[in-house]
């Protein structure tokens, strides 16, 4: 599998990445397949991984620690903090002092003495981004972290990070990762631009859209599953937005035919070929998920394919704006209203 630089780390990382949410309760509950997996994907030739304290309430990060052994060398790891992880208000966030306790707790399920990327899973509405950074700032003196990024963060919210980071003579963040596919094309407009300018890495995360871009659900699906992991308003199929995304997929999945590929082939092709994005994050939950995911990445896409996709769903779309992961806490009833 190809390298591609990690923004300008001079680190490189294979096209597709191995995103670990569905190893542990989550998804896949036996341990010893979800290893499997992840030692196929690293054979295959992806090098990087990624993971999150929240996934799995920490056991993702354990299982991948407990797979990554005797390997952790040849591995990029990120992992992501922020999200809740008890329900003490204080056990999640941006702050310093919980910063300091969730790499501590990372590093030890992990097994590992650093982490290659530390990243923040949201921007908060309520620590200073100064704050933030000036912790990971420290890590990366310490030597516990190599380097950080953020994801879901707004174009805005971007550029007052790399600002902030300027200012202060503190760490930037390296890469964003946000929501990316053919259903989900928001970050066109502005994300995927702005990260592009300040030299930012782009790991993309849900090149299927969920599943949506796997074939599961076609216009004669009733529904589809629910799960921590799959809020039920994206999946609800009676909606008009979703009904509009069962449209676009049939549409994808003929061209698809037409071009001789399947359309998971298509759906992840698309996403790496963006010029500003560097990886896509794959997230099986099986081996045949995985086997059926990772010839994504040595496919390439003409121009007529790419202009037919445009034609289905234009640049900077996002069909239903629940699979947006942006302005959650702007838009929320107690902060917009007057």
């Amino acid at each position: 599998m190809e390298r591609r630089q990690l923004g300008r780390t001079g680190v490189s990382v294979s096209p597709l990445c191995l995103g670990t949410m569905m190893f542990g309760p989550w998804g896949n509950q036996d341990e010893n397949d979800s290893i499997r997996i992840i030692h196929r994907a690293l054979d295959a030739g992806i090098n990087f991984v990624d993971t999150a304290d929240v996934y799995s309430a920490g056991e993702s990060e354990r299982i991948v620690g407990k797979a990554l052994k005797g390997r952790r060398d040849d591995v990029v790891l990120a992992t992501k903090f922020f999200m809740p992880m008890g329900d003490d208000s204080n056990e999640g966030g941006g702050s310093r002092r919980w910063i300091m306790r969730s790499v501590e707790d990372s590093l030890r399920r992990l097994g590992t003495d650093h982490i290659d990327l530390y990243q923040v899973h949201r921007p908060s509405p309520v620590t200073d981004v100064e704050e933030t950074l000036g912790a990971l700032t420290d890590l990366v003196r310490q030597g516990k972290v190599r380097s950080i990024g953020s994801s879901s963060y707004a174009a805005s919210q971007i550029v007052e990070a790399q600002w902030t980071a300027r200012e202060r003579h503190l760490q930037r963040f390296v890469t964003e990762q946000p929501p990316y596919s053919i259903l989900v094309r928001g970050v066109e407009a502005d994300v995927l631009p702005t990260a592009r300018r300040h030299g930012m890495g782009i790991l993309s995360y849900s090149p299927l859209a969920g599943g949506w871009l796997s074939g599961r659900w076609r216009k004669d699906s009733v529904s589809a599953p629910t799960s921590a992991a799959r809020p039920p308003a994206r999946f609800d199929m009676s909606s008009p937005a979703n009904q509009q995304k069962l449209e676009a997929v049939e549409e994808l999945a003929q061209l698809a035919e037409q071009a001789g590929m399947t359309l998971i082939d298509l759906a992840i092709a698309f996403v790496i070929n963006h010029p500003a994005v560097t990886s896509a994050i794959i997230g099986p939950r099986t081996m045949e998920q995985l086997e059926s995911q990772l010839t994504g990445a040595d496919v390439s896409l003409t121009h007529d394919v790419l202009d037919r996709i445009d034609q289905i769903v234009a640049p900077g779309v996002t069909i239903n704006p629940d699979d947006n992961s942006y302005g959650e806490a702007e838009l929320a009833p107690e902060r917009r209203r007057r």
